[in-house]
């Protein structure tokens, strides 16, 4: 009698686990077949919103992580991503040959993609959203922010006050690179400090091995506001404690393995990369502070794909060789020739580029990248400057040559250089100024600033050679026509929409 129980209670037992297995079974289904049954309805609502709906009411980040997937999935969309923070609105911008895709205007001038238009990025972003996200929701087809844009300041702030809540390395690179997350969920690269603002690239380091200066970023970001390109991200300068913001919150063994007390008592660290990564070159403290640029990313590639172009002017990176455009002075009539070169305005944005680096020294530009959903008709994102502004005794005419061997412009571009050429404008003057509210000011010493002046005139002189030689018609592009719609990221009324329904 008690085994013929002991049965019916094991048995009991085991219908019990099958039921709850049964029950989970049909929980975790339920939500599939729903979201099957109203892909084919006529709803009004969209797939892609499904997933606002299901997610972790506590999680902020898997909230923000959402917001920017229902962006990247609208279909009215025109945009992509890369980093962590929003930009509002975007001024305007040239578009195809004989077209013009908005016009950056004069100094003074807004930055609405229409004459008496609404900023539509800012006016329709909700005011509680982190400012990374802000910044990424405000990219459009032509710039990374508008010119007036108050986010960008806020930006600025966030990343240089911001609690870091977790550091690992970037991973390639030649070298030392530190991917910094904050409590907001933003993230940022940070640069630390390798050279004192005094010292110069040494004239024996070939240009691919040179070191990537921090401060080089920062002026950079600065310089190419000024130009109004609006095509680097926000760059923030930033004095870090090595102890407790890299140190004592990276979960990553190998960076946290590097970290040593030096004989001077400093905490130094050196990490892993292709160049500079040893106990020779650590980078150390005094004793646990260290300074460092921090850039904020762009919008993640896994919701706003990039493509990388090889820069048609790009070096040999080669001891003794040569690149073609450097033995061939009719290079450029090639490119001319070549997609995307061929129609829009993919050729002048690359003299635009050409002026930059110019202008700072920068004999590194082997790649730049575009958003891919933007297609061809789009900016380029002046990534990567840390190697600018190594070198203010000499001015390298070879990054001129792209200009020299084209000759052509924007006329929105050459009236800007020459306001900055004028002496109430002048280029040095405005660099200082916007440089004296980073943290880490003075970032550029005064040579740098004065070679600024140098080679704008150098700049100049070209362009006027080549409209004596060609004319002016021929060299100088108008972009500076009736504005288009501005293409942005996230489709405004659509992120209205949904704000509402929260």
């Amino acid at each position: 009698m008690k085994m013929i129980l002991f049965r019916k209670f094991r048995v009991l037992i085991l219908m019990v686990f099958l039921i709850a297995c049964s029950m989970h079974i049909m929980i975790d289904l339920l939500p599939r077949l729903e979201r099957r049954a109203g892909g084919s309805c006529s709803c009004p609502h969209g797939p892609s919103e499904e997933p606002r709906d299901r997610a972790e009411p506590g999680r902020s980040s898997k909230h923000t992580l959402r917001i920017l997937q229902d962006f990247s999935n609208e279909p009215s969309s025109n945009l992509t991503s890369h980093s962590l923070e929003e930009r509002p609105e975007a001024a305007h911008r040239p578009g195809p040959a004989g077209q013009s895709r908005g016009s950056r205007g004069s100094p003074g001038q807004g930055s609405n993609p229409r004459p008496g238009a609404p900023a539509q990025g800012a006016a329709f972003t909700p005011s509680f959203y982190p400012n990374w996200l802000r910044f990424h929701i405000g990219i459009n087809r032509f710039e990374l922010y508008s010119r007036h844009n108050p986010v960008i300041d806020a930006m600025l702030a966030d990343l240089a006050a911001q609690r870091i809540t977790s550091v690992a390395m970037k991973s390639g690179g030649t070298q030392l690179k530190l991917i910094m997350t904050f409590h907001n969920y933003g993230q940022a690269l940070f640069k630390p400090m390798k050279q004192t603002r005094e010292q110069e690239t040494p004239p024996d380091f070939f240009y691919f091995s040179d070191f990537e200066r921090h401060n080089a970023e920062i002026a950079a970001y600065h310089l190419d506001r000024i130009l109004d390109f609006r095509r680097v991200p926000p760059v923030a300068g930033r004095l870090v404690n090595m102890t407790k913001e890299i140190r004592d919150v990276t979960r990553d063994k190998k960076l946290w393995r590097t970290f040593f007390i030096s004989p001077a008592n400093n905490i130094c660290f050196y990490g892993e990369c292709s160049y500079y990564c040893s106990t020779e070159h650590a980078l150390c403290g005094r004793p646990d502070q260290i300074e460092g640029s921090l850039a904020a990313f762009l919008p993640d590639l896994a919701l706003a794909k990039r493509k990388t172009w090889r820069n048609p002017w790009r070096r040999s990176y080669h001891k003794r060789k040569k690149a073609e455009w450097e033995v061939d002075p009719d290079y450029c009539e090639e490119v001319k020739q070549t997609p995307p070169y061929d129609s829009g305005f993919r050729l002048l944005d690359v003299m635009d580029m050409t002026i930059f680096d110019f202008l700072m020294g920068n004999m590194d530009r082997h790649h730049y990248e575009t958003f891919e959903k933007f297609g061809n008709e789009t900016f380029i994102i002046h990534l990567d400057n840390g190697r600018g502004f190594g070198k203010h005794s000499h001015d390298e005419l070879s990054i001129l040559v792209p200009l020299s061997q084209c000759c052509r412009v924007k006329k929105s571009t050459h009236l800007r250089l020459q306001l900055l050429a004028r002496e109430e404008f002048r280029l040095s003057v405005l660099m200082e100024e916007s440089l004296r509210r980073d943290r880490l000011a003075p970032v550029l010493i005064r040579p740098h600033l004065e070679a600024l002046d140098r080679r704008l005139r150098l700049v100049l002189s070209v362009l006027a050679d080549c409209i004596e030689k060609d004319g002016y018609s021929s060299v100088v592009e108008d972009d500076m026509g009736p504005a288009p719609e501005t293409a942005h990221f996230v489709n405004p009324a659509h992120t209205s929409r949904r704000a509402q329904k929260r």
